[in-house]
């Protein structure tokens, strides 16, 4: 089988690839959870959550220190609305479009010549979300064939763009930062990454990047 090669550092010998998930693996649209969001109520939700920037809640959630349903009575707290469960979750994975699965595919054939490991800013109820589109779509449990180590922030209380968790990819590995490439659709994240030397790549999804066009077979 053939190796696959990232375009845009096909010059460096790359030994281990980090993914994100939401935006580099599965398509997403931070909008619809937004005007979801409004839709129930919370007519300030940009004040408080963007791709770019989030309020303390959202930061604590994705970083396991509450609880889904903690989560969820926060929300409350903030709208008049008599809200249940599952329409606050409903508005919180309006972001997730598809999962492309070429892109499984791809993931498949990489982790065949790389280390590859998966770091994700997330939280319990997106990981319901993920794990049940790929029983319903795939037949797959989670996402555990495809790397040989997943890291959610919601898991190991930290998250995105704070060099802790690129730290402890690295050491728990062994991995040499200038072997190691990382991939994420957030700018923040990418600075975050190169301060600790890692190699790092802002996949524009905007301009129609995609990880399955800039891989190559060599």
């Amino acid at each position: 089988m053939q190796k696959p090669i990232f375009i845009p550092y096909a010059h460096i010998p790359i030994k281990n690839i980090i993914f994100d998930l939401g935006g580099v693996i599965m398509n997403i649209s931070y909008q619809k959870t937004l005007n979801e969001f409004k839709k129930i109520g919370i007519t300030n939700i940009e004040e408080l959550y963007t791709q770019a920037a989030q309020v303390e809640l959202f930061d604590k959630f994705d970083k396991g220190l509450i609880s889904p349903q903690e989560f969820r009575d926060e929300i409350r707290k903030r709208t008049s609305a008599r809200l249940s469960d599952q329409i606050i979750d409903n508005a919180w994975n309006a972001m997730f479009l598809d999962l492309p699965k070429v892109r499984l595919d791809l993931l498949q054939r990489v982790k065949n010549h790389y280390n590859t490991f998966l770091l994700s800013n997330t939280n319990a109820i997106h990981i319901d979300y993920f794990n049940q589109l790929l029983n319903r779509e795939f037949g797959l449990k989670d996402f555990s064939i495809f790397f040989h180590k997943i890291f959610y922030s919601y898991e190991i209380k930290m998250r995105k763009p704070d060099p802790d968790p690129f730290m402890l990819i690295v050491n728990e590995n062994g991995l040499k930062p200038e072997e190691t490439l990382f991939i994420d659709d957030s700018v923040q994240h990418i600075e975050g990454a190169r301060q600790l030397g890692l190699m790092a790549h802002l996949l524009n999804v905007k301009e129609g990047d995609s990880i399955e066009t800039l891989f190559r077979r060599e």
